[in-house]
């Protein structure tokens, strides 16, 4: 047995130092991170077929077992179990830190093992982190073998393993090796071992479920989540302490300002010189806001609402003031919609997978509808009050491209639910699920026509739940932020009209005032990632990798700096384009109705030359219609009747959005008066956390 492992162990190390990845030089718009991190997908097909295969493992097999589990044990002995399992694993740290000349962290850990053993009952606890201030590393072998230069060969699909690669399998091989809990023998002890194990692997079921239920495509977006993880992990970049000022090695010689430049087309998979070691680079944040570009895009016509309008003479300032902001740039501030939370929300001594888990968010139900025949049927989730059988409903219009398990949509169902309100929570119309249940022909992106099918949508939802429950919702509240918002309003001037839902009011959060202009914004963003060095791919990584450090804190209640995020513009732009690309990718997706099973290099070079711009000349814009005439039918001009004349909306937005302009933001609070509140900062969304906003919120839902 020995022998067949050392054979098998020195072919696997020939083969991983010997394979080089030999990728074609493709030139894109947008950064395809798939291919830069991983090269061509040459086994495609049968990735994805083993793929599908472990979701569905996964599914009927693997959750349901976690299910149980999380059910026997509570999330603090889940804890407890997964802390001592970690100190087990302290020799495949060691070894790896050894390997790597890392002798610092060798000494951190060899520190954590005999103070966490000794003081913190066998690694339950965690008293080296209190006492010395040592985080654990993430060390494991794959992390030597890359620092010994053996390179990670193609990339494939396993059976149960998933993702990985030659040097992938060769270091979970030494992990195993090394693994004091790999030499378990008594029944009992295996008993245990097993046990370790369910507990260890129930913690990636939140990320299978993210997965499933958030994109369309998740081969796709798992591929790319393990190629970049991958990279931070092998370049000791999940090291980055936010406590200090953040350097990273230089992939150049000269320290270059980066200057602004048109962008250009380039090798997405250039290889960067190699990082000096005497070489550091500043991630510097920005403290300046950046104006955007005044982009009218034919959006002002002359009608009895605009023709007597002067943005010019209006002065425009902000009703509330958000003391201490400290704003970096607006994308930047934008992020810090990411800090709205309540703990409430998920609260439980449980494990979300537990069944005996009560918290508010496992309390909300999920439903469907058929909206179409022939095809999926639309989902949607609700929450009811227990009265009578009567209650005000609130209909929440997630950002653009979320689904139905919108972090931000059960945070605002919690606000409603608490006021006693009923809630229902909808996904983004402009989404890949939405769109799957909808006729054939359906592609979003006309306020208008879409207002129509969200009412039709609503109705439906809402007698499926009086007849299932025998339930009367006295009055609505539809409330959606961003695009979610824009809707919002829309479906408002749709019932200003016709009213076909009774008693009905709107909450709007930074709704965009110009569809297109908002949309040309976020290509532009998007397609600034050239214009940096050619360390693209480092940089991205490191961005990555601060992601995750600042959800890390974040999770662990770890106080910091919150008006000072640690992102540099470039690296805030990095993240939203992401974002909103994936989103786009998504919905084209699911209308060219493209298949989880066939190959997709064609499509996916496609898309990531494909922009909201593009999106909409494409799927959106009729033959018969002008860009110009588009442009005033998406913006909330076309609805100024609604605005003037009606009192049932609120619209809350900031005066330093980059998704609008300050004419813009002028001619909008002159149509809406008082019903408009402006916040002196917050960009788009990035006053969603702050108390100002949330107790003037708080008084408009009551006074509903």
């Amino acid at each position: 047995m020995k022998k067949k492992f050392i054979i098998f162990l020195l072919i696997t190390l020939l083969f991983c130092h010997n394979f080089t990845i030999f990728v074609l030089a493709e030139e894109t718009r947008f950064p395809n991170y798939s291919y830069e991190f991983l090269g061509d997908d040459n086994y495609e097909g049968f990735n994805r077929k083993v793929f599908n295969f472990n979701l569905k493992l996964n599914k009927y097999v693997l959750r349901p077992v976690h299910i149980i589990w999380a059910s026997l044990m509570p999330q603090y002995g889940m804890d407890r179990i997964q802390s001592m399992a970690n100190n087990i694993e302290y020799p495949i740290r060691l070894i790896s830190s050894l390997i790597q000349k890392d002798f610092e962290t060798s000494k951190n850990e060899t520190i954590r093992f005999f103070t966490n053993t000794i003081l913190g009952l066998g690694g339950m606890y965690d008293p080296a982190k209190k006492l010395f201030k040592i985080e654990q590393s993430n060390e494991n072998m794959e992390q030597a073998l890359a620092g010994c230069k053996i390179k990670p060969g193609r990339y494939f699909v396993l059976p149960v393993l998933s993702f990985t690669t030659p040097r992938g399998i060769l270091g979970k091989i030494l992990d195993t090796a090394l693994n004091p809990g790999s030499y378990i023998g008594t029944p009992i002890l295996a008993i245990i071992k097993a046990c370790l194990t369910i507990n260890r692997t129930s913690y990636y079921q939140c990320l299978i479920k993210m997965l499933e239920s958030t994109f369309a495509d998740p081969y796709e977006i798992a591929k790319t989540v393990y190629g970049i993880s991958s990279y931070v992990k092998c370049a000791n970049l999940d090291r980055i302490n936010f406590s200090q000022n953040l350097y990273t090695p230089a992939a150049n010689d000269e320290k270059k300002e980066i200057k602004e430049q048109k962008p250009v087309l380039r090798n997405t998979v250039s290889k960067p010189a190699a990082p000096k070691e005497d070489k550091v680079v500043k991630i510097e944040v920005s403290s300046e806001i950046a104006t955007p570009d005044i982009l009218y895009g034919g959006a002002i016509k002359e009608d009895s609402y605009t023709k007597s309008f002067s943005a010019e003479d209006f002065r425009l300032e902000p009703d509330i003031n958000l003391p201490g902001y400290n704003p970096q740039s607006p994308v930047i501030d934008s992020m810090r919609t990411a800090l709205l939370n309540n703990p409430e929300v998920n609260k439980s001594i449980w494990n979300e997978l537990s069944i005996w888990n009560r918290s508010f968010a496992n309390r909300i139900k999920t439903s469907k509808i058929k909206v179409t025949e022939g095809k999926e049927d639309y989902k949607f989730r609700y929450i009811l009050q227990k009265t009578n059988g009567k209650s005000p409903v609130a209909i929440i219009f997630p950002s653009i491209g979320e689904g139905i398990n919108s972090e931000h949509s059960v945070i605002l169902a919690k606000m409603f639910y608490d006021a006693g309100y009923s809630v229902i929570i909808q996904g983004s119309h402009f989404q890949w699920e939405f769109v799957n249940s909808m006729p054939q022909n359906y592609h979003p992106g006309l306020p208008a026509e879409d207002a129509r099918m969200i009412l039709m949508v609503t109705s439906k939802i809402i007698e499926k739940l009086k007849d299932k429950y025998d339930y009367e919702f006295e009055n609505k509240v539809f409330i959606g932020t961003s695009f979610g918002a824009l809707e919002a309003l829309f479906v408002g001037a749709e019932e200003y009209k016709h009213n076909t839902l009774g008693n009905s009011r709107f909450i709007s959060v930074c709704p965009p005032v110009e569809l297109l202009y908002a949309m040309k914004q976020v290509d532009k963003n998007a397609e600034e990632w050239n214009k940096q060095s050619d360390d693209f791919k480092h940089r991205a990584a490191l961005t990555a990798a601060k992601i995750m450090k600042f959800y890390d804190m974040k999770n662990d209640d770890i106080s910091f700096e919150i008006n000072n995020l640690p992102f540099s513009d470039y690296e805030a732009k990095l993240i939203t384009s992401f974002l909103m690309h994936q989103k786009l990718s998504d919905l084209i997706f699911a209308i060219e109705n493209s298949s989880n099973t066939k190959p997709k290099s064609d499509f996916y070079n496609y898309i990531h030359n494909t922009g909201y711009e593009d999106y909409t000349k494409k799927y959106v814009l009729p033959a018969d219609y002008k860009m110009e005439d588009l442009s005033y039918d998406t913006s909330l001009y076309s609805i100024a009747y609604f605005l003037e004349n009606s009192n049932n909306y609120k619209i809350y937005h900031s005066v330093n959005d980059y998704l609008t302009t300050p004419y813009q933001m002028k001619k909008l609070k002159q149509y809406s008066k008082d019903k408009l509140t402006l916040f002196d900062n917050g960009a788009h969304l990035g006053f969603l956390y702050r108390n100002e906003f949330l107790e003037n919120l708080k008084r408009t839902i009551i006074n509903e």
